[in-house]
């Protein structure tokens, strides 16, 4: 079984080595990273210039350093490397739960991948300076051991809390938007602005959030096409088209 294991943290970040020696246990692995962090890059790619790579091992891994986007070594890792498997993105520095999956760069690099018809699985953790990795490793195995073999399932969204007491099946928290606008000034009084996230307050039962917040591993099944289903149906019963 071949892994390609990438980030948007960049790839000298600890949680990718953490990722790639979980992975090791289930098959052959590959690090293809950017070079530099690229946190809340969405799936953004790079079209307007090349891209190239630069071999960089971590560990006792086949890595590379590329200087581009997620989605860009997720792109080149699977042309360059055939026969990928499975693309394991993480494990991030931050977690990815709610409406954070639209900017998330980690989980633009699963994304990728089951673009490319390959399943993707996104790993997140709490941004803790501390975050213990060893002890996050065997609940990054039961998760690989539950998805891999898995026909239906595409992309799959994990967050880890830091000290995980099992592993659920949960849906994305949509309920608000956390993200705000937070006006400054530099140093010579020229105003500047930060975008920046609110911490929710309250969630749902059976959401991202409301499992990492009570200690269980979240495990959200996505899927790429964002039609709404329900409104398509009424649209069409209310108002058809001819």
């Amino acid at each position: 079984m071949r892994f390609l294991v990438t980030n948007d943290d960049g790839i000298y970040s600890p949680g990718i080595a953490a990722l790639a020696r979980a992975a090791s246990h289930f098959g052959d692995v590959i690090i293809v990273a950017p070079n530099v962090e690229q946190s809340s890059m969405g799936h953004a790619i790079t079209s307007r210039r090349p891209i190239t790579y630069t071999r960089t091992p971590i560990e006792d891994f086949e890595a590379y350093r590329v200087d581009g986007t997620p989605a860009d070594c997720v792109a080149l890792g699977t042309h360059l490397w055939g026969g990928v498997e499975y693309v394991l993105s993480g494990i991030n520095i931050g977690l990815n739960i709610g409406n954070g999956m639209w900017h998330s760069g980690t989980l633009a690099a699963a994304k990728q991948a089951t673009l490319l018809g390959v399943c993707g699985i996104a790993f997140s953790a709490p941004a803790a300076e501390d975050i213990d990795y060893e002890h996050l490793d065997p609940f990054v195995s039961k998760v690989l051991e539950r998805l891999i073999g898995s026909k239906n399932m595409k992309l799959v969204n994990v967050n880890l809390p830091e000290r995980p007491q099992g592993v659920r099946w949960t849906r994305q928290s949509v309920r608000l938007y956390d993200g705000v606008i937070v006006p400054g000034q530099d140093p010579v009084g020229r105003e500047h602005f930060w975008f920046t996230v609110e911490p929710i307050q309250e969630t749902e039962e059976g959401t991202d959030r409301w499992a990492v917040e009570n200690g269980w591993v979240s495990l959200t099944p996505l899927r790429l096409d964002l039609t709404d289903e329900a409104e398509l149906e009424r649209l069409n019963r209310e108002n058809p088209v001819d």
